[in-house]
């Protein structure tokens, strides 16, 4: 291995270990992928994750400004082929590699400013914002795992998109307390978090199991190198959605809902062997 190929390979590590510290689901998923694709991956996960640290996390700091830097550092990476900072340089090697669409990475960086700005979202500043924090990365994994077949990734940008929706919109439910009562934010239209009712939680759960159904058949149309991958996170992530559904309005009020690590990996084992047994 050269100096190129090293300094290389360890901006995808630090993307993987950003993954792995942030995301059990996540780095779960990623490991039934086809191994072509796990850094690529890594990258985006490790490009979207310290992204949305810097809107969520550094209250002491100036965001907008820290934002601003990041985007233009993004940029720059990308043209250049190269970034000292090793999420970035990593990042910039999957876009010029699987040729994403600058427009998928400004959508992306753009819902992230408007988390500085925006606590509640009418229909359209909600829809862009779907498409900008979730949908993109999905259409971004899309792109790596089409490997250059710009046909089937047109075939697929629909339901990608669908599947990047339902995540973001569970991942809403899910954190509609910490995002109220930590940033202040609302992101369903039309809802009042201090008087969430079971009208509103079922009305927002239609919407998402119509996500839902959309995506699936996608799923099916992907390469088998990234087909079981995807469909464990899908998996994971209804299961997440029925246990949200289950419980009243008060309950996702007032506390997060997880699914236990150890649950996580039973998911995932069962999701491999059934594909390997012919089952799912």
């Amino acid at each position: 291995m050269d100096a190129i190929q090293l300094f290389n390979q360890t901006t995808f590590e630090c993307s993987k270990l950003i993954t792995q510290r942030y995301s059990t689901s996540f780095t779960l998923g990623i490991k039934t992928l086809d191994t072509k694709f796990h850094l690529p991956i890594y990258a985006i996960y490790g490009f979207v994750r310290y992204a949305d640290e810097i809107v969520d996390t550094f209250h002491d700091k100036d965001k907008k400004s820290l934002l601003s830097l990041f985007k233009a550092d993004t940029y720059k990476a990308i043209e250049d082929k190269i970034s000292l900072n090793p999420v970035l340089h990593a990042f910039q090697l999957v876009v010029n590699q699987y040729n994403i669409d600058k427009s998928l990475i400004e959508a992306f960086l753009t819902s992230m400013e408007m988390d500085l700005d925006f606590k509640t979202y009418n229909d359209s500043r909600y829809h862009e914002y779907i498409y900008g924090s979730a949908e993109v990365v999905g259409l971004m994994c899309l792109k790596v795992f089409c490997e250059g077949d710009q046909a089937m990734y047109e075939r697929l940008k629909d339901p990608a998109c669908k599947l990047g929706a339902a995540f973001q919109k569970v991942n809403f439910l899910r954190d509609i307390k910490s995002d109220y009562e930590e940033r202040g934010r609302v992101y369903f239209p039309g809802v009042d978090y201090n008087e969430f009712n079971l009208d509103a939680k079922t009305l927002i759960e239609k919407d998402i199991q119509n996500d839902f159904d959309d995506a699936l058949e996608g799923i099916k149309g992907l390469p088998d190198g990234a087909k079981l991958g995807v469909k464990v996170a899908y998996l994971y992530y209804l299961k997440l959605f029925k246990k949200i559904k289950s419980l009243a309005p008060e309950v996702i009020t007032h506390e997060r809902i997880r699914i236990p690590n150890a649950r996580k990996i039973s998911l995932l084992l069962g999701t491999y062997f059934g594909s390997k047994l012919g089952l799912s």
